[in-house]
């Protein structure tokens, strides 16, 4: 094997395929990226056995000769050291070439690197994925979903379900759900189907792998087509397929968690509500359960309170800019709140609560395509 390769576009594609390499796996090939050169172009993978990566590198793209191909071929190399060595090489083009017992040369301008490779064969395949289940949306759209969502997740392995995010599909609206059991982040978008009858309902996504989605993708209006099977799920972007093994076991029913009632309803400006529970928590951050006291007031505000026995008390009043119902004391993880709050993307948010010992909802005010729950902590 022996090509010529813009280095900018190499570096990009190993450092997306490397997202997926773990270097605990017990098979030595998976500590490897494959490279294979076609007449086509360059094509990068990764994996572990839960994420796969392939970046494709073409020829050429927008009038520019990306790649220069001399001999077809497939190699894979360590990637512990393959990818610092190309993010480090000082020319902006780099040749690969392979020799017949896997040694593989790099040159670049005045460097050149000596590389044992591993046999490409051992390489497992790609899943091959029925393509049945297809529907797609933006991809900036994509990332939004994820950064709304994925906070949310268990980072706890006893109930390992509650670590991925839950997603299913009814009248081409996409809801995803994430919840550790003690908060839930729900969110709604519209999608495109390849069919009007598309639907699903048990689709839960490793929590890790949106994440690692999430950092290769492009903030683009570039659309990203999804394909569900029984256990995978493969993303397809620009130049980039990126497949995740789904997680066994059935997603709890979270419709029934949501209240559609309330006693005691709060319209509250996002940032002052920020900021007033960033500070309560400034006492509290040492203890673990970032509790944080919100009692309404006779003049129709509320006052945000967080005790520390041995450091001290603070207090804080905001101004609601609604306020009805009954009133209310209620202690919560203050740190849950702020997570939601961050990604809520509205200027005003509406809490409704249903009593002291009962979970409360928090939503925008500027669209309706989102919802966090949240249960209360026990403060006697």
């Amino acid at each position: 094997m022996k090509f010529t390769i813009h280095r900018d576009h190499f570096v990009q594609s190993v450092q997306h395929v490397s997202k997926a390499i773990s270097l605990r796996t017990t098979i030595p090939v998976l500590t490897g990226i494959k490279i294979l050169a076609t007449s086509e172009g360059v094509t990068l993978t990764g994996s572990d056995s839960d994420i796969s990566i392939e970046a494709f590198i073409p020829k050429d793209e927008d009038d520019q000769q990306l790649v220069e191909i001399v001999e077809e071929g497939s190699i894979v190399l360590q990637a512990r050291f393959f990818a610092d060595i190309v993010k480090k090489l000082p020319e902006e083009t780099i040749e690969v070439i392979v020799t017949d017992n896997l040694t593989t040369t790099l040159k670049s301008g005045s460097s050149e690197f000596n590389l044992n490779g591993l046999d490409p064969e051992e390489y497992p395949r790609l899943p091959d994925i029925e393509e049945e289940n297809i529907f797609k949306l933006p991809t900036d759209l994509l990332k939004n979903i994820i950064r709304q969502t994925v906070f949310a997740v268990s980072t706890v392995e006893t109930r390992p379900i509650l670590t991925g995010v839950n997603w299913m599909i009814e009248d081409s609206t996409l809801t995803c759900t994430a919840t550790d059991s003690h908060r839930l982040a729900m969110r709604h978008a519209k999608v495109e189907t390849n069919s009007g009858e598309l639907s699903f309902s048990n689709v839960v996504i490793p929590g890790k792998s949106l994440n690692e989605l999430n950092k290769i993708l492009d903030d683009t209006n570039q659309w990203i087509e999804i394909i569900v099977t029984d256990n995978q799920i493969l993303f397809k972007g620009k130049n980039i397929l990126f497949f995740s093994r789904l997680l066994d076991g059935n997603y709890p029913a979270t419709k029934n968690m949501i209240p559609n009632h309330s006693k005691t309803s709060v319209t509250l400006d996002t940032k002052k509500l920020t900021q007033a529970i960033e500070r309560a928590l400034l006492l509290s951050r040492d203890g673990k359960n970032n509790v944080v006291n919100l009692k309404t007031m006779a003049d129709g505000n509320i006052e945000i309170t967080s005790v520390t026995p041995e450091v001290g008390k603070v207090t804080e009043d905001i101004d609601c800019i609604n306020y009805s119902g009954e009133e209310l004391r209620i202690s919560f993880n203050g740190k849950n709140i702020i997570d939601a709050l961050k990604v809520i993307d509205s200027t005003e948010v509406q809490i409704d609560f249903t009593g002291a010992m009962s979970p409360f909802v928090m939503k925008p005010l500027e669209h309706e395509y989102m919802l966090h729950l949240f249960s209360p902590v026990r403060t006697y």
